[in-house]
């Protein structure tokens, strides 16, 4: 299978993450841990000092190539935005005047670390809660625009995927033909759904319950704007939406209860939330393609690219050309 170029992160030591904290005034006590992360590498990191009341701090070391530094700084900015307002969203430190430091070929930031767990999406007031503070979020991603950070769309999510994917063999030769009909055909679909004249915000953009930590006392905080994009505010919404059809529209009516508390939604685009859906399946697998050649994607999707892993996307395509021809969740 063709690859991006090799990462370096079989260089990250655990000496090379200390120096890089030692760095930027960071002395860590030699206790680190790594965290659930593929794109980019996250270490918790104990430190000899508490730093403005921390004991620990999370150092992020951003995957080489993915963002700019302009890009990643704006990303930054708008964190610092969401805490300025109020919005419980975890924003990196500010230490030695930025947010951004290199060190040994590397870029990365460093964040409090938060406390919390995965909330619990059959609770009603719990999604009520989640939804008052996504509108809050949103109230500041309509503030204004991002400038260099990409917008989420048809051919960032599909058509360059979709290209990348057949012109380095990626596919499985048995399926490669039903996947690319099905492909075009969920294209189709997607292209006329997008073209709808919706407001396009900045937004969290991978609001999946993994990104939500929940504390009893305090309700939700956002984490990981890594995938921060210009989208329509129902992107932040679809993806703690699951199981069949009247529990997703339960969970959709519990969100909105809380989001228009706070902020307008335009219901116009709950004819989006299946369409988006299809884009992150056919981004997912370009994505795992394009990472091979980082040894932890062998290890955590050992499935990926097989002939019944690529079967599995034709029968997943197929629901979702079903899906998106259905009338959309309403409330």
């Amino acid at each position: 299978m063709s690859t991006d170029s090799r990462h370096p992160y079989e260089d990250l030591t655990p000496d090379r993450v200390l120096d890089a904290l030692q760095s930027v005034g960071l002395r860590g006590d030699g206790r680190l841990m790594a965290l659930g992360s593929y794109e980019n590498r996250v270490y918790e990191v104990q430190l000899e000092d508490a730093f403005e009341g921390h004991p620990s701090v999370i150092a992020k070391f951003y995957r080489p190539g993915r963002w700019s530094d302009a890009q990643i700084v704006e990303e930054h900015a708008f964190a610092a935005e969401l805490a300025a307002a109020e919005v419980p969203a975890v924003a990196p430190l500010a230490l030695q005047e930025s947010t951004l430091h290199h060190h040994g070929g590397f870029a990365f930031s460093v964040s409090p670390r938060r406390g919390g767990r995965t909330p619990d999406l059959d609770d009603g007031e719990a999604l009520e809660w989640i939804g008052r503070f996504l509108a809050r979020l949103h109230q500041v991603g309509a503030a204004r625009p991002f400038a260099v950070r990409p917008a989420l769309d048809l051919q960032t999510f599909a058509l360059e995927p979709r290209d990348w994917l057949r012109t380095h063999g990626a596919i499985a030769l048995d399926a490669q033909g039903e996947w690319e009909r099905r492909c075009d055909e969920a294209i189709g679909i997607i292209r006329s759904a997008m073209s709808a004249d919706c407001a396009r915000i900045r937004t969290h953009g991978d609001c999946h319950p993994g990104n939500i930590l929940w504390t009893p006392d305090a309700g939700p905080h956002f984490v990981d704007l890594d995938d921060a994009r210009t989208a329509p505010a129902v992107q932040d919404l679809w993806m703690l939406l699951s199981g069949e059809r009247p529990e997703r529209q339960r969970q959709l009516a519990a969100l909105l209860d809380g989001y228009e508390q706070m902020r307008d939604f335009d219901r116009r685009e709950l004819a989006l939330i299946e369409p988006l859906r299809t884009l992150r399946l056919i981004h997912y697998s370009a994505w795992l393609a394009r990472r091979w050649s980082d040894p932890a994607f062998a290890r955590a999707f050992p499935w990926f690219g097989t002939p019944d892993y690529w079967r599995a996307q034709v029968h997943m395509l197929e629901e979702q050309l079903e899906a998106m021809q259905e009338p959309p969740l309403a409330v």
